[in-house]
């Protein structure tokens, strides 16, 4: 790697949820400060990645750090760009043939 890549830390959900239960506000206040709807936020602290730009909002709006250092241990898939969706099960059967 010729530069620091980041990624989203393990427990994004939970420094989310922490917070902005710091902060007193309900998720819906959280939605409006961002200008992102309440089911953006309920996703993110259930644990589903938000989108990039999502993540920059959070880290802005709560005033944590949600990108950290890669680990060196960290497995990528071999052919992913950095907005592709991943490989599917259709993607490996096609491989097959």
């Amino acid at each position: 790697m010729s530069k620091q890549e980041k990624e989203l830390a393990d427990n994004f959900a939970k420094l989310i949820l922490t917070a902005r239960e710091n902060k007193g506000w309900t998720q819906a206040q959280l939605g409006q400060r961002m200008a992102e709807t309440v089911n953006v936020i309920k996703s993110a602290e259930s644990g589903k990645p938000p989108a990039d730009s999502v993540i920059k909002k959070f880290e802005m709006i709560l005033g944590i750090e949600l990108m950290v250092e890669a680990s060196s241990d960290h497995q990528s898939m071999i052919g992913q760009s950095s907005n592709s969706r991943g490989m599917t099960i259709g993607d490996y059967l096609k491989d097959l043939r």
